[in-house]
């Protein structure tokens, strides 16, 4: 109990003395794996930072908390930023949610037209950057969602949702991303962010809504010894018994 106390008394000053001398960047890295990891991956997140060894940080952390969730990892830190550096002044959105996902939203401007599920020319390069984060993290994931406006009846709006979702997932599966690491999903028009009135408010709302994620990795499971049955024996039956006939004499 004595040493618990010890080692949470050690991390907690590792934690304030790093988060002291951290950028931005390596304290949003932290953050995130605090989130997602617990306080024990978030003090060896600081210290890999400040280390600059990401590996001696990660093997810290791994040994102090369990792992689970959603990690906002070196990786995932270093994609947002490209990100951001494709989609400068492009009007998409790249954001790091609570729950430790990149989301990018992907307006109608440079997704689709109305009434079509064929991507634009210009998204293109949103989503190779996209596949290049995925190619050099292969524990990240993605889900996309996809949205319409209100033009149109849920008839005809929930399947061109989840078709502007397939058209995304598959450009980037025709660039290398595995299809399992991909996950879609259709909202229809039910969750604008945007009024319907206007020609300006419906380009937002025809959108995908991009999730990279990336899993933590859960401890592995001891699997269970395989059972074999018992090697059969030969059936015992009982010894037969004989008549035992008096033996003749001759002369």
């Amino acid at each position: 109990m004595f040493l618990k106390k010890s080692v949470l008394i050690v991390l907690i000053t590792v934690l304030l003395a790093g988060c002291a001398s951290m950028t931005d960047s390596q304290r949003r890295t932290a953050q995130g794996t605090a989130a997602g990891t617990g306080i024990g991956a978030a003090a060896g997140a600081i210290i890999g930072a400040i280390a600059g060894d990401p590996a001696l940080g990660a093997g810290i952390g791994a040994g102090v908390g369990a792992l689970g969730g959603y990690v906002w990892s070196s990786h995932m830190e270093k994609q947002r930023q490209q990100m951001e550096q494709v989609t400068e002044g492009t009007g998409i959105e790249v954001t790091q949610t609570p729950g430790n996902e990149l989301k990018m939203n992907v307006p109608g401007d440079f997704s689709f037209d109305t009434g079509r599920a064929d991507i634009k020319p210009e998204m293109r390069p949103v989503l190779n950057s996209l596949v290049a984060g995925m190619m050099s993290n292969p524990a990240a994931q993605a889900r996309i969602i996809g949205h319409t406006d209100s033009t149109g009846t849920d008839a005809i709006n929930n399947p061109l949702s989840v078709n502007r979702a397939a058209s995304t997932r598959n450009y980037l599966v025709s660039q290398g991303i595995a299809v399992n690491r991909i996950h879609i999903d259709g909202r229809g028009s039910h969750e604008p962010i945007a009024s319907n009135d206007t020609v300006a408010g419906r380009a937002q709302n025809r959108r995908v809504e991009i999730y990279m994620f990336e899993l933590a990795q859960a401890p592995q499971q001891q699997m269970p010894q395989q059972q074999y049955p018992q090697q059969q024996t030969a059936p015992q039956y009982p010894q037969q018994q004989y008549p035992q006939y008096p033996r003749q004499e001759y002369q």
